[in-house]
């Protein structure tokens, strides 16, 4: 490749940075044309061109890139030190390139009009109304686990095999596009990760990833919350970035499915975000409805809680800090907080609409 060409490629994406914030500031601009318009287009394609691949073809995408690019640093070692400003200028070169693509395929969704607007809801509330909500969910999620299990002692255990939570996911989405169409789900592409191990050390249960649309899933983590997992996986694929959102969008078609095993992981997930929220707020209604959830529950948290646990290190911090600064980077001004502002959408959603 010539060098004025590369020079060209490795200048554009500061253009391209100050394009996508110009455009990030007109929402209803990409909500039309990007979000319910290009992407669609796009996100269907990918899905059908690797959705029908039983395993990951973007992790094995990303692992067969990683290499080349060790084998292209070792076998150049000695020009890189000779000539360093060609090998950043190709690097930067390559980040441009890339940051076309993402943002092409699927980032431009960060920019698009928030979902609280689609739902006509807001997002902020009380701690009066987060207890009364938080009590509320106590009573669904006690519901569900005596429905499921065969005492109150006892935990949820979901057998079903990952293929069959997959499958009950996107016919989930299949019943929620009657409500909401702009929640419409075709060409499924939900899988495994094959790196569910380095996902579970970075602290992570599953992603999306933007260049081929498949969406991911920790297969290692604990099968009661695989549910919640696959639907906020699959809610990036419709089109939705935001964690909050995709977290909403996750409760949403798993508190709809039929399978009460499914009603259970939704109620508990969606807890465990408001009781996590309360404790901060007012330690003492938190134990105070903490105290109510049957013990049974009470050990499916504990199973999460000693799952983590065993996986925790050293370098989780870190991944966790590279993913904040990415989220913020990407019009999420609470970076990895974003997570749990799904509390907001879940009490002002219950509201309007109940569940």
């Amino acid at each position: 490749m010539r060098v004025r060409l590369k020079n060209s490629i490795a200048l554009s994406g500061i253009v391209q940075i100050i394009l996508v914030k110009w455009l990030g500031s007109h929402p209803e601009w990409v909500e039309q044309y990007y979000s319910e318009g290009i992407y669609l287009i796009i996100s269907k394609f990918l899905r059908l061109l690797f959705g029908w691949i039983p395993f990951s073809v973007g992790d094995l995408l990303y692992t067969a890139l990683g290499i080349l690019a060790l084998r292209y640093i070792f076998r150049n070692r000695v020009l890189i030190k000779k000539k360093p400003f060609s090998f950043f200028r190709d690097v930067a070169m390559l980040l441009s390139l890339i940051y076309f693509i993402f943002h092409l395929c699927w980032g431009m969704n960060y920019y698009r009009v928030p979902i609280t607007e689609k739902l006509q809801i807001g997002s902020v509330y009380t701690t009066t109304e987060l207890a009364s909500f938080s009590n509320y969910l106590v009573a669904k999620t006690n519901h569900y686990q005596e429905q499921v299990a065969p005492d109150t002692l006892t935990p949820v255990k979901i057998t079903a095999a990952k293929a069959a939570i997959f499958k009950s996911t996107i016919e989930g989405y299949q019943q929620l596009e009657r409500s909401y169409p702009f929640l419409t789900y075709q060409q499924p592409s939900l899988k495994q990760s094959l790196y569910s191990l380095p996902l579970t050390y970075m602290g992570y249960g599953g992603y999306i990833n933007p260049f081929t649309n498949e969406a991911q899933v920790n297969g290692k983590i604990p099968a009661i919350r695989l549910p919640t997992i696959s639907g906020h996986e699959v809610g990036h694929q419709v089109g939705y970035s935001a964690e909050d959102a995709t977290n909403f969008i996750g409760f949403l078609v798993t508190s709809k499915n039929k399978d009460p095993h499914f009603k259970y992981a939704a109620y508990s997930h969606a807890l465990a975000y408001c009781l996590s929220d309360l404790s901060l707020r007012d330690k003492g209604r938190f134990d105070e409805l903490y105290a109510k959830l049957n013990p049974g529950v009470k050990k499916n948290y504990k199973e999460l809680r000693d799952f983590w646990k065993r996986y925790k290190n050293p370098t989780e911090p870190l991944f966790k800090a590279v993913f904040n600064a990415f989220l913020k980077a990407n019009n999420q001004e609470k970076g990895i907080e974003s997570y749990n502002a799904v509390v907001g959408l879940l009490i002002n959603y219950h509201k309007v609409h109940g569940f």
